[in-house]
């Protein structure tokens, strides 16, 4: 069984900017279904295209199942079955010897960056980047799927 442990904080804007930082990918992603206790998710980056499985959070864990699918079948999935979508860029960025992912939304969620770090256990300790602010992860306003339906402009 594949665990998903993320913890989710908010960037410091004018930090951001002033980071040199690497190219992003940008990310379009839809949700086939989306409940409190599973989430289908679609998604697809340039050439590149998962369906993802993910079940209720507990914490800041869930279980997570991730497949290669094909970029054609994913934008006929997109067309035929996603109920809400968002679009993204994201920027990989390793700090400290871990790896942050680091959202820039877009759209109806314009104006909010989102920082994540996947954990090998709840209470692994790891070093903030300087660009880190508020802790989010309890906060489901700020999940993906919550963002796809309740944008951030809306708040």
């Amino acid at each position: 069984m594949g665990i998903e442990i993320e913890r989710k904080f908010l960037v410091d804007h004018k930090k951001w900017q002033a980071l040199n930082k690497p190219a992003g990918t940008k990310l379009r992603q839809g949700y086939i279904v989306d409940d409190q206790t599973r989430t289908v998710r679609l998604r697809i980056a340039g050439d590149n295209a998962w369906l993802t499985f993910k079940g209720g959070t507990q914490g800041i864990s869930r279980t997570e199942y991730e497949y290669d699918i094909p970029v054609g079948d994913a934008a006929e999935l997109f067309e035929q079955f996603v109920k809400s979508g968002l679009e993204k860029t994201r920027y990989c960025i390793t700090y400290a010897d871990k790896l942050w992912e680091v959202d820039v939304f877009e759209g109806d969620n314009n104006g909010l960056i989102v920082a994540e770090i996947e954990l090998d256990s709840e209470d692994e300790q790891f070093e903030l980047p300087p660009w880190i602010g508020e802790e989010v992860s309890d906060d489901p306003r700020y999940y993906n799927s919550s963002l796809s339906v309740r944008p951030f402009k809306t708040w």
